[in-house]
């Protein structure tokens, strides 16, 4: 009996003790919570998940449903409308069991199914208290008072009062429908609205906007702040240049948010403290200035009116063409009078010509969808995706194009809708007599060349053949042409796997760089494989093909001209009074080089793997643009291909282990040489440096030890000068940092995609932790990283990953 009585009593004190946590756990704090805190929604479902609110009641920090019920949000909300001002996972909802956790570390996280879905990456900073301002701002806080991460600088879609918007900083909308996203940002000492097209289309900027206020003209906005019933913005110094006054109500204690729809709208919503609702005033002020005030390809007239031009066959899918068939029949559809398009006066001309010039620019590239032309200046604006067209009654200054397949449009030169068509029979009859005519005039040609030149080398005319096969060819230049331009060769830019770089100048005063290839027995397949491959393609952050040159035993690629040369010339600076990049300039390379890479790997019809991604590879415009270059390398893949063997080719120092292995290759590959790029622009240093103590010297391995160590600062570039109260470049160090390791991962489906890349690093997508340092890399470094010279030799190729030659920096090629 006496340890019945004994068990009873123990279990008793145990269902108090669980009853006493659950109450505990339940409590809603006021203002601040301590380490040690963790819950979940079912914690404090009588609370509606909510476990913290600011002092004044007003906010209050928790799990919120989204639309599906069994899915949550950690969020923060304005208590008295219910509006969410901030959220920490609005892409990755959680369920009811998941935990947030505010570890004794000081680093604040979701936890979902035993993975990271956010955290504030604030551990061992310090922290000694989350709390939630009355401003709605929610912050960690140092023992000292200091403030060391806050959501006012991370926000999702919404801007509150007093919360600043800087450099750097983005609002994004939800997708919407039709999966289109939208963003807001400072760029260029302006505030812009960006459609989420690929690549992305502003539709709005401050600067352009009539309803303004300005205080102050000519300097660059970098802030921007909601005060009153404005919006402010200012410049480095924090002078007020212009404000935007959204309403009337002016009253001292008012709190105003400013979201950014779904539907493409910045709208002003008044919480509380004054006696109106949401103001009328929107950005922009036009719905036909939206990018989807209709579906694309419609016309939005004003009343919110969508026509499909009745040049057009249809404005449903399937009448326009894409790049994934690209051999299909496509002409040009003249859209109507009167037309104009919303990115018009945002956007960069993507050439100065006339008509033509800008008709031909877009037939020849496979991913332009349409095209604008303005007479009055000559610009010419190429798009690859379009949303709606906007409609007046005024003459419009654009003459508009639309790609249609072909024999879908009415009009494939020059907008005469009404032409009567011959009947399709007599039109094929006639199009057969002229081949046969044709084949019999190109056959004769052909014997009669054979029979004066029976010496000619066989190879130059399959060449011609080749290129003359080619569709959307660039210019041909004679050699002469380009003899000239460069003045004989004269200013040398630098010498390449093949031959030497020289600047030129076309007598229209287009700035080139021509390459002109040395030791053709070697570079006759790079010659190929560049003039098909990247004078097909254009994107933003792909160096231009101009045009080229095969006539007799000269062959010349002619670029566009890259003025700050080649990335290596920046990181590898041994002198540290010569101008540094600084740390915003490397990641913009570094995004900028990723988006370029993304493209070539999911965007063009055919999968480009470029197989020579180094620093020298990557060059640099008059703005730091980073675009990729040198694809003389360059591997093909179908869409169905995953996988391809090839022979060994690219640079020591960047190779993927698939290559030393003889394992197949795949754009994975690239992702790997990526990696290794963008650890050197975070490190300043190349990959492998004898000159570093045996710890340094195999910068990969260092990375991986001192990421796990916390030592964050030992891997950066001792010459970057860092702004430490900069928190918002200490995060895009780290999440940099982290997707390098990810890159580099031996392990090829560790490895993102490039476009998941580009996802990170805007912070768009959560960067888990990446695994520890690979078994390859360690044996590698292990083995022979001591004595491997940078210089190397060249080799044929290895055939396992226990050849000294892997990391030296001497390019290799083989056979496609």
């Amino acid at each position: 009996m006496g340890n019945w009585r004994i068990l009873k009593i123990t279990m008793m004190c145990s269902f108090i003790l669980f009853l006493v946590q659950i109450c505990m756990a339940s409590v809603q704090r006021k203002g601040k919570l301590i380490p040690g805190f963790k819950g979940s929604q079912m914690n404090w479902i009588d609370n509606d998940g909510l476990f913290l609110v600011s002092n004044n009641t007003n906010f209050a920090f928790g799990f919120i449903t989204t639309q599906d019920v069994t899915l949550f949000l950690l969020a923060v909300i304005h208590k008295g409308t219910s509006t969410v001002v901030w959220s920490a996972n609005r892409d990755f909802p959680v369920q009811n069991s998941d935990n947030f956790v505010f570890d004794d570390s000081g680093n604040a996280y979701l936890q979902s199914g035993g993975s990271e879905v956010w955290s504030s990456d604030t551990a061992n900073k310090g922290v000694s208290t989350l709390e939630l301002l009355d401003s709605g701002n929610l912050i960690l806080r140092g023992s000292d008072g200091s403030l060391i991460w806050q959501s006012f600088s991370h926000p999702t879609d919404t801007l509150l009062t007093n919360q600043e918007l800087t450099e750097g900083m983005k609002l994004v909308s939800s997708p919407s429908s039709n999966n289109l996203s939208y963003s807001l940002e400072i760029k260029s000492g302006d505030m812009i609205l960006y459609a989420g097209f690929q690549p992305q289309q502003p539709y709005w900027a401050m600067g352009k906007d009539n309803r303004r206020t300005i205080n102050k003209d000519g300097d660059d906005v970098v802030s921007a702040t909601l005060t009153a019933n404005s919006w402010r913005f200012f410049d480095k110094n924090k002078v007020l240049l212009w404000q935007f006054i959204f309403s009337q109500d002016a009253g001292a204690n008012a709190t105003w948010v400013a979201v950014l729809g779904e539907d493409g709208f910045i709208t002003f919503t008044l919480l509380q403290g004054g006696s109106t609702g949401p103001s009328t005033v929107r950005i922009p002020q036009d719905q036909c200035s939206l990018p989807a005030a209709c579906d694309p390809y419609f016309v939005c007239y004003t009343g919110n009116k969508c026509q499909c031009p009745p040049s057009l066959p249809s404005c449903k899918s399937g009448t326009f063409p894409s790049c994934n068939n690209s051999k299909a029949p496509v002409e040009l559809v003249n859209a109507g009078d009167g037309l104009s398009y919303f990115a018009l006066g945002y956007a960069q001309p993507f050439s100065k010509t006339d008509l033509n010039g800008c008709r031909d620019a877009c037939l020849r590239n496979c991913s332009c969808g349409a095209m604008f032309f303005e007479s009055s200046s000559g610009n010419c604006f190429l798009f690859d995706q379009i949303g709606s067209l906007k409609g007046s009654n005024e003459e419009g200054g654009y003459v508009s194009y639309i790609k249609v397949s072909g024999n879908g449009g009415s009009d494939g030169n020059a907008g005469g809708g009404d032409k009567k068509r011959f009947p399709f029979v007599v039109i094929i009859i006639i199009v057969t007599i002229f081949v046969i005519f044709g084949l019999l005039y190109t056959g004769f040609i052909f014997h009669r060349k054979s029979k004066k030149l029976p010496e000619s080398p066989k190879e130059s005319s399959d060449e011609d053949g080749f290129l003359e096969s080619l569709s959307g060819m660039p210019i041909r230049f004679s050699y002469k042409d380009l003899q000239t331009a460069t003045s004989d060769f004269r200013v040398k830019l630098g010498q390449g796997g093949f031959g030497s770089v020289y600047q030129g100048t076309l007598h229209d005063g287009t700035q080139l760089a021509v390459k002109k290839l040395e030791g053709i027995g070697q570079g006759k397949k790079e010659f190929r494989a560049e003039v098909s491959i990247i004078g097909s393609i254009h994107h933003l952050h792909l160096v231009r093909l101009k045009g080229f040159c095969a006539e007799g035993t000269h062959r010349l690629l002619a670029y566009e001209y890259m003025a700050n040369g080649s990335l290596d010339k920046w990181l590898f600076r041994k002198n540290i009074g010569e101008h540094m990049l600084d740390w915003d300039t490397r990641f913009n390379i570094a995004v900028g080089t990723a988006k370029g890479l993304a493209y070539l790997h999911e965007d063009c019809d055919v999968k480009i793997v470029h197989c020579d991604i180094k620093p020298e590879n990557v060059l640099l415009d008059d703005k730091f643009m980073a675009k990729v270059s040198d694809f003389g390398l360059a591997k093909l893949m179908t869409r169905e291909q995953s996988q391809v063997f090839t022979t060994l080719r690219g640079t020591r120092g960047y190779l993927a282990p698939e290559w030393i292995t003889n394992y197949a290759i795949s754009e994975k590959s690239d992702v790997y040489s990526y990696g290794m790029v963008l650890l050197e622009i975070i490190g300043g240093r190349k990959n492998y440096d004898p000159a570093e103590s045996s710890e340094k010297s195999h910068f990969p391995s260092y990375a991986f030890k001192m990421m796990e160590e916390g030592k964050l600062k030992d891997i950066i570039d001792a010459k970057l000068k860092i702004d430490e109260e900069d928190e918002r470049v200490g995060v895009a160090l780290k999440v940099a940092l982290k997707v390098a390791l990810w890159c580099i991962q031996d392990d090829m489906y560790l490895r993102p995609s490039m476009t998941k890349v580009v996802q990170m690093l805007e912070r768009v997508s959560p960067v888990p932790p990446p695994p520890t340092a690979s078994q390859l890399g360690s044996r590698l470094y292990s083995s022979f990283f001591k004595s491997i010279s940078e210089e190397g030799t060249s080799s044929g190729g290895p055939s396992d990953c226990n050849s000294g030659t892997y990391l030296s920096a001497v390019r290799l090629s083989g056979p496609r």
